[in-house]
Parts: C-alpha cells; sequence; structure tokens
C-alpha cells in the first residue's frame, strides 16, 4: 500500500473567504413572486411551420423551415440568407393538430437538432464574439462556486492511493451504503439500503442507460409519456427506442401540475419520464400529485424520476412512494455541487430492478469512473449530516469511514465544518442571485416565473412569438445569449431561460443590457406576435 497519510489530514479550519457577490449578497431583497401560469404545448405560430413542411417528418426539413423564419423575421441583421430564402419559398401545404405535433417522432428530433445548433452553430460557432455575456449555460459557475474542499480532497485522496482500478459494475459498496442512508433521510417512514443503488457515470447518462434497459425488455407497442418541459438529449435518447408522447406539463405559481399525466397514462404505458423540478421554471411537482400517479401506474410501467434540478429550494420529505418497485429516481454531482464535468450520479430503485442493471452495466459500460468513490462517500455522508442539522463530529461518525482511511476525529471535523460553511455560503448567494434577477427583470412586456428551485429562470417576452428569435435579438443587439424554451420543449411562445448562478462581474451588466433591450430597444427587434 502506499504511504499516504489519512485523509483530510491537511484539512484546518479554513476561515470563510468572501467573494465578489457577497456584499450584494448582503443587502439583496427576496424575490417578488407575482402569480402565474405557463403552459408549454405548441401553438399556432409553431405548428406553422409543420404546416409550411413538404415532409413533416423530416426533422432536418423542420429545423431549416424553423431557423428561415427567424432569419426573414431578422431582416437585414440576417446571417444566413439561404435559410431565409427556403422560408420565403414555402407554402401552407395542410392543417396540422397538437395531438399530431405531440406523437410526432420529427418533433422530439427536430428539437434536438435545433439544441445542436444552438450550441454548434450559433452561440459557439459563427455569433460567437468576444464581448458577449453568457446567462445561457444552465450549470452553476464552478470557479466561483466550485466542489466542496472536501471533496476535492476526497478525489485528491483516491488518486494518491491509486483507487482506480476495476469495481463492481452498481460502485463500491461503502459509497453506495453512503448514498443509501442520505436518500433515506429525505423519506417518509421508509428507507433504502446498499442493494437499491447504483452509482452511474452522471444524470444524462443514468437516463440514457436506464431507457436503453427498460424499454429493450418492456417494450409495449404504447408510448412512453415524455413531460415537458425536457432535456432534449434525454427525450432523443428515448425516443430512439420506442413510440414517445410529449405531454405538456403546466406550471402555475411554482407548481407542476401532473394532470396531464394522468389523463395520458395507459395499463400499457411503458415508461414515463419526469422532472420533478423543472427546467427551464424551477417548478417543482406537488408530492400528492406524484403519489397520485405512482398508484395509478400499473406494476410494468417504470417512472423515472429525474432529480437533478431538484435543489436550491425548501427541502421536503418525500413520501414512501418514491420508493415504490416501478420508480426510479436519478441524481447527479451537475446541478447541486457544480460539477457536470465529472459524470457522476447515482440512481435509485428496488433491489430487483438494480439487479437487473448491474447485468446490464457490467455488458454495456463496465462501470463508473472508480476513483470517485470516495468523494461519492464523503459527499452523501456530509450531506445527510447537514439534512439532520447535526454540526459536531463524534465517534458515531467516525465509525461510518473504514479505519484504512486513516481517519482522525479533529480532521473529520474540521472538513465537515469546511463544507457546512461552503454549502450554506454557496446556496445563500445562488438563491440571492436568483432573487435578485427575478426582481430585475419585471419589466415591460416581460413576465418572469419566479422559481422555487434550481438556477433558472423562465423569462416570457410576451411580445415574441418565437423563443429563438428572442434569443437572436437580443444577441445581436445587446451581447447577451440567453437560452429559447423551445431548447427545453417549451413550444410555444417567446419564453427563454436566464441562468442567475454566474458571477457578479457578469450577471450584472448582463442584466443591465436585457434592461436596456427591454426598456431601450423594444420596437427595433423582429416582433412577430400577431404570428
Amino acid at each position: 500500500m502506499n504511504s499516504v497519510p489519512g485523509l483530510f489530514y491537511d484539512a484546518p479550519l479554513q476561515p470563510p473567504v468572501r467573494s465578489a457577490v457577497d456584499d450584494v449578497v448582503d443587502q439583496a431583497p427576496a424575490a417578488v413572486a407575482p402569480s402565474y401560469r405557463l403552459d408549454f404545448g405548441p401553438d399556432a405560430y409553431f405548428i406553422d411551420v409543420y404546416e409550411h413542411a413538404k415532409d413533416p417528418s423530416d426533422p432536418l426539413e423542420l429545423r431549416d423551415l424553423y431557423l428561415g423564419r427567424v432569419e426573414e423575421a431578422l431582416g437585414a441583421r440576417s446571417t444566413r440568407q439561404e435559410l431565409a430564402s427556403k422560408w420565403r419559398a414555402s407554402r401552407r401545404r395542410r392543417t396540422v393538430t397538437p395531438e399530431q405535433v405531440l406523437s410526432s417522432r420529427a418533433t422530439i428530433r427536430f428539437v434536438k437538432e435545433m439544441f445542436n445548433y444552438y450550441f454548434r452553430d450559433d452561440l459557439y460557432g459563427s455569433l460567437s464574439r468576444p464581448n458577449q455575456l453568457i446567462l445561457s449555460s444552465g450549470s452553476v459557475d464552478e470557479e466561483e462556486w466550485g466542489l466542496p474542499t472536501a471533496i476535492k480532497q476526497s478525489i485528491s485522496y483516491a488518486l494518491a492511493r491509486d483507487w482506480y482500478g476495476y469495481s463492481d459494475s452498481r460502485g463500491r459498496e461503502p459509497a453506495r451504503e453512503a448514498v443509501a442512508a442520505y436518500e433515506s433521510a429525505k423519506l417518509e417512514g421508509v428507507s433504502y439500503d446498499v442493494r437499491n443503488v447504483a452509482l452511474t457515470m452522471g444524470g444524462t447518462f443514468a437516463v440514457t442507460s436506464v431507457t436503453d434497459h427498460v424499454l429493450t425488455s418492456r417494450a409495449t407497442g404504447a408510448p412512453a409519456l415524455c413531460a415537458i418541459p425536457n432535456y432534449p438529449p434525454l427525450v432523443e435518447s428515448l425516443a430512439r427506442r420506442a413510440p414517445a408522447r410529449l405531454v405538456p406539463t403546466p406550471a402555475v405559481d411554482g407548481v407542476t401540475s401532473l394532470a396531464p399525466l394522468l389523463d395520458e397514462l395507459r395499463p400499457d404505458t411503458p415508461l414515463i419520464l419526469l422532472q420533478t423540478a423543472t427546467n427551464p421554471t424551477g417548478a417543482k411537482v406537488v408530492e400528492e400529485e406524484l403519489e397520485a400517479l405512482i398508484r395509478r401506474a400499473g406494476p410494468s410501467t417504470m417512472i423515472l424520476l429525474d432529480e437533478c434540478h431538484e435543489w436550491l429550494g425548501p427541502q421536503p420529505r418525500y413520501s414512501a412512494a418514491r420508493t415504490a418497485d416501478n420508480v426510479i429516481r436519478v441524481n447527479s454531482l451537475s446541478k447541486n455541487w457544480s460539477a457536470p464535468g465529472l459524470k457522476v450520479g447515482w440512481l435509485l430503485a428496488s433491489a430487483a430492478f438494480i439487479d437487473d442493471y448491474y447485468e446490464y452495466a457490467s455488458s454495456s459500460f463496465g462501470g463508473p469512473p472508480s476513483f470517485f468513490y470516495t468523494a461519492v462517500e464523503v459527499l452523501a455522508r456530509m450531506e445527510r449530516w447537514r439534512l439532520e442539522n447535526r454540526s459536531q463530529i463524534g465517534p458515531s461518525e467516525l465509525a461510518e469511514f473504514e479505519s484504512g482511511y486513516g481517519l482522525t476525529a479533529p480532521a473529520l471535523q474540521a472538513a465537515y465544518s469546511n463544507y457546512l460553511r461552503e454549502r450554506q455560503t454557496r446556496e445563500h448567494s445562488l438563491i440571492t442571485l436568483r432573487d435578485i434577477a427575478t426582481n430585475r427583470l419585471h419589466l415591460p412586456d416581460t413576465h418572469v416565473a419566479a422559481a422555487r428551485y434550481s438556477i433558472n429562470l423562465a423569462v416570457v417576452l410576451r411580445d415574441y412569438a418565437d423563443s429563438y428569435l428572442a434569443f437572436r435579438d437580443i444577441l445581436a443587439q445587446r451581447d447577451v445569449s440567453v437560452f429559447p424554451g423551445l431548447l427545453t420543449f417549451c413550444l410555444s411562445g417567446g419564453l427563454v431561460r436566464i441562468t442567475t448562478a454566474r458571477r457578479w462581474s457578469e450577471l450584472s451588466p448582463a442584466l443591465s443590457r436585457i434592461e436596456k433591450f427591454r426598456l431601450t430597444d423594444r420596437g427595433t427587434g423582429s416582433l412577430l406576435a400577431e404570428g
């Protein structure tokens, strides 16, 4: 064995470090939260693209027509006149219903193609410029609010110990046991054990692998149901394996309604994909409605809960329904711990499903990177202690770790105290920045849906019928990038997403530029509310 000092041997108690955002945080008011309702189904303006297409089942033609209409609306600021010409040459050929759009395989692929186009060809392609400010990342600025020190030290320790060999395809048992205990602390009256946990290579990979596993073994011919808004790579990966239907779930005052999913549920529905806190709205499902959905679904209907955005808000106690045999829960370090590039997470399910998943994992990818297991174990244990309002480390907490770590009580106490302080400071800062942005974006013809969770805000530009056109106008006129709602399957209106977890030196001027865009540039852009 390598001669390596014990874990956290060099973790003295660190004083808090103030950043540029702290002075703002100290004075910031809470967010104003007027009532609102957001609907995400296709409107007539969106459907118009399908009605103009020669082949509405061709996602690439839909993409080019959609972009062509945007370029035509941009007029002299258009950068791709060949696409504008395609739109001008098209004509209305048919009548299309919302149901046809929501049940079309082409819709899912079209949105994914737009997602690719946005990042590859526009934002980081031909429209990239040195002075633009990006509020469209969807993730925390990791250089400002990175991983807690204790987790970084855990990764360094594992590397120093050369812990990067083969492992169980579900992950190392102490890490899985720690995740089971952490997730059990969120539940009412039930608990998990190590048999209910598999570590994964991040949230997107976990959802993709689960849908692949479930839909190849349980395909019924009925469509899988995908609640929207949702993340295009996840929906596209599901749709490659089985028929899928998009189900708009409206957000009302920070709550996602599951009534449309209940209406669409069939006895032979193979799978439901649902975000428990929605990107981009930060709206959360009500536990009672989720219970009703789980109870009504048949035992062969798997309910896949993407919980990755369920953070930066009140921590409720989850009902026992989330542990039902047909429920699979997915989480990751991507959002809550500012580490999307590590590709580390976990899924929770019945022991029988995890056993089946073991066979799938061992045949498909082997297992997640083994040098992250210590970090996951430390994170899960410290998060559970934090959830239980513990501040002091005693013999029982020390005994949760194997003796081979060489941990001492003072070192563990110092590491945990740092962890508590870093997490509390981070959450306070991020919530305050979200509140500041919410208040400042209450502008003419602009509606902000105050978020209950996550780092994103849904901002509706009422004078735009097209979210992608809104992105192009704001970028062209004020050098600020926002995220078009279309790219999260918001299929109507001018909804864009603003990510507020940016350093103050970027967020403040970006908000000022958007304010000027709404107050000064109104009337000079391409406003298409008339459709």
